[in-house]
């Protein structure tokens, strides 16, 4: 494999990195998907998937993403476990160097993807999918009639916890600055909501429960006035907690090779290219408003398709 050129390598074997499996597949390129842990991505991890179009009664992730990664093979792309170490982007052809030694390719989709930034606090991990969530829209519905926590006070903690607040008996922001971070209009309609509650400046400490979550934690934000202790509650009953405390792109190979944002996201045009020509992102890795599973599907589909394109204009097809 490390002496092979291949016409496509994708990195990322998300919904996004397998959905750009199955179009390049199709069009007969040699693709190759790398993956540094095992298909599906974040997808994989959630428990229950209730809007992806197609699928009514609603699907588990990792079946949803296990039918991706079968589809993609079916159509010829292979994958690989292996994570990109370094990578010479403006190379022709395209060098990746990874786990599994160094790979070769005339184009290349970037499809990493960005994973939620995590609290680290005690329970977090244990509770992920048991009532531990880092996006309502995907699992919002489970909290129908109950009581949720959200944390963070930026736009997306906000927008989440006012899409919560339409679906839970109680939506309880938490957020460890006094003043919350998202635009005043948001605010306002936060604050206008009678089933919303904020509680600042405040911090989890840990979630607790048995077999799911129950409760939170809580403690004073450092810097916090006698009078904001005196009021905030030791913890909270809660059946779910979402966490909007920032993502994290996996870009760090990409860094010097295309251009990205401030926050490390790949910027892209309308066909999805990236600065550096025959190089292509898809996903949540890329800078983009909605990032839900089937908007990186789309992605997918559209760079593989003008990946093949750009391949073609140059003559690169194996």
């Amino acid at each position: 494999m490390e002496n092979a050129t291949w016409d496509l390598i994708i990195i990322g074997a998300g919904p996004a990195g397998l959905a750009a499996g199955v179009y390049a597949g199709r069009a007969r390129l040699k693709t190759l998907i790398l993956e540094r842990t095992y298909p599906g991505g974040q997808a994989f991890n959630t428990h229950r998937i209730d809007n992806y179009p197609g699928f009514p009664a609603g699907i588990g992730g990792p079946e949803l993403t296990e039918l991706m990664a079968e589809q993609a093979r079916k159509h010829g792309a292979e994958i690989l476990t292996a994570d990109v170490t370094t990578a010479q982007l403006g190379s022709s052809p395209k060098i990746l160097q990874t786990t599994e030694g160094e790979l070769k390719a005339h184009s290349v989709i970037i499809a990493s993807g960005a994973a939620p930034r995590k609290l680290g606090a005690p329970g977090e991990t244990e509770f992920t999918g048991r009532g531990v969530s880092y996006c309502a829209t995907c699992d919002g519905a489970f909290f129908r009639n109950r009581v949720v926590a959200v944390v963070g006070g930026g736009d997306s903690a906000l927008t989440e916890a006012l899409f919560l607040a339409r679906l839970a008996k109680e939506v309880i922001v938490i957020h460890r600055r006094s003043e919350l971070r998202a635009v005043k209009a948001v605010q306002e309609a936060v604050r206008a909501e009678p089933r919303i509650r904020v509680l600042t400046p405040a911090i989890v400490t840990a979630i607790e429960g048995r077999d799911a979550m129950e409760r939170v934690l809580l403690a004073p934000a450092p810097g916090a006035s006698s009078e904001a202790q005196a009021c905030l509650p030791s913890s909270i009953a809660a059946e779910g907690i979402f966490i909007y405390v920032g993502n994290d792109p996996a870009t760090g190979f990409a860094r010097g090779q295309v251009a990205l944002d401030d926050f490390g996201y790949v910027l892209t045009d309308d066909e999805l290219g990236t600065s550096q020509p025959g190089v292509f992102a898809a996903g949540d890795v890329r800078r983009k408003g909605l990032r839900q599973i089937v908007t990186a599907a789309a992605d997918g589909a559209i760079a593989a398709m003008n990946s093949e394109k750009w391949l073609s204009e140059h003559h690169l097809i194996s």
